[in-house]
């Protein structure tokens, strides 16, 4: 009797030990580690405009300025919803996709209609010249990011729209491009919140 008590003292404080260690101190000294190395990423990489946050440089947004480069299709139109839509119960914060396999007609419709209005905003493209990331949504809906391609095809617009040069239009998106990591992994491509904050800086818009 006495050895069994013993083994559940041992057994119960081995819990609580353990509870303690990875409970407490262990995501502790990672969020103290986080604070000190990367301030940045471990608080939402949040962008400031005036001392006031605007945007996160990890979650995109529903750009539909004409003067700002517009990102990817999204199923959930990057949380943005009204204050009706809210009060009714059918906007709010989430990610995701449609999940539509390629054969689901409901796809092919949605593509197109994505296709049509972007021909309709840029009367200068051609159907096929339209990069596929602008018509395709990410999977969770929120990706900041374009192919490079699918920003510059946007470049006669931004210049119709805004009075800059070619030069200065193509000379932010230059500015903005992210390459691999390490130069191997991942794939070159542009921050659309990144490059519109630089964009509205120059217009003056902020």
């Amino acid at each position: 009797m006495k050895k069994n008590r013993m083994t559940l003292v041992r057994a119960f404080g081995f819990s609580l030990a353990m509870i303690g260690l990875c409970g407490f101190v262990y995501p502790l000294i990672l969020t103290g580690a986080a604070q000190v190395l990367f301030p940045f990423q471990a608080n939402g990489s949040l962008i400031e405009v005036q001392g006031k946050p605007i945007a996160s440089a990890l979650v995109g947004q529903d750009f539909t300025d004409e003067r700002l480069f517009h990102g990817r299709p999204s199923a959930y139109r990057y949380n943005t919803y009204t204050t009706e839509e809210a009060t009714a119960g059918s906007g709010g914060l989430a990610s995701g996709s449609q999940n539509y396999a390629p054969s689901n007609p409901a796809l092919a419709e949605r593509i197109e209609k994505d296709v049509e209005r972007f021909l309709a905003e840029n009367p200068t493209v051609e159907r096929q010249e339209i990069p596929s990331d602008l018509v395709t949504a990410s999977g969770s809906g929120l990706d900041p990011h374009i192919s490079v391609e699918a920003a510059r095809v946007q470049v006669d617009r931004i210049v119709a729209n805004t009075g800059l040069s070619r030069t200065e239009v193509e000379a932010l998106i230059d500015e903005a491009v992210e390459e691999k990591v390490l130069g191997i992994f991942g794939e070159t491509k542009v921050n659309v919140v990144r490059l519109n904050l630089a964009l509205a800086r120059r217009l003056g818009m902020i």
